[in-house]
């Protein structure tokens, strides 16, 4: 009789402890748990780019924010010499020197705000990058466990069911069109 914590092992005629099924099955098991340590490393690796680029879009559009700040700082200054004097002559360098800075802002507005925006879709498409990772993530871990379960049930239909789940699993990750038409039906369920 066993004693708790131990698990009885089944001795073939040969005095050993695993049929080559079993050994086969100890092989998909390490297999699978190989690439689902990929899966988890790109999955994570992705999450943090997608967060990086993101900061760096937040960045640009605060620069963004304080160029269209600038140019209207300058327009108001203008509009208020314009206001306050009686002879338009006097202040005419001057009008000039803030339309020609509100000007510059306004473009130099204009080409952050374009690279804010791609900022923001390259972390859009990171982050879609990393929920792919995380679905073929579950799918491999899915497919670990019922693998592992032959195990415990001795019945071959766990690493069969297991291994295709785990392939899945890995095409997933291998294949964005895919997982986007998944996610897409996940969205609309």
């Amino acid at each position: 009789m066993s004693e708790v914590g131990e698990i009885e092992v089944e001795v073939g005629e040969h005095g050993h402890s695993m049929d080559g099924f079993g050994k086969a099955v100890s092989t998909l098991i390490a297999i699978i748990g190989i690439i689902l340590a990929i899966v988890t490393i790109n999955a994570h690796r992705a999450h943090t780019g997608s967060v990086i680029v993101r900061t760096e879009a937040n960045d640009q559009w605060a620069f963004y924010q304080a160029k269209k700040i600038r140019e209207f700082t300058a327009d108001a200054a203008d509009g208020l010499a314009q206001s306050l004097t009686s002879d338009p002559k006097k202040i005419a360098a001057f009008s000039d020197k803030m339309q020609s800075t509100k000007t510059r802002y306004h473009s130099e507005a204009e080409d952050i705000q374009k690279e804010a925006k791609a900022k923001q879709h390259e972390s859009d498409e990171m982050e879609h990058r990393a929920l792919r990772f995380d679905l073929a993530e579950g799918l491999m871990q899915l497919g670990l466990v019922l693998t592992s379960l032959f195990f415990l049930g001795k019945n071959r239909f766990f690493p069969f069911a297991g291994g295709a789940v785990a392939a899945f699993g890995l095409i997933v990750a291998l294949t964005p069109a895919l997982a986007d038409a998944i996610a897409a039906l996940l969205g609309a369920a």
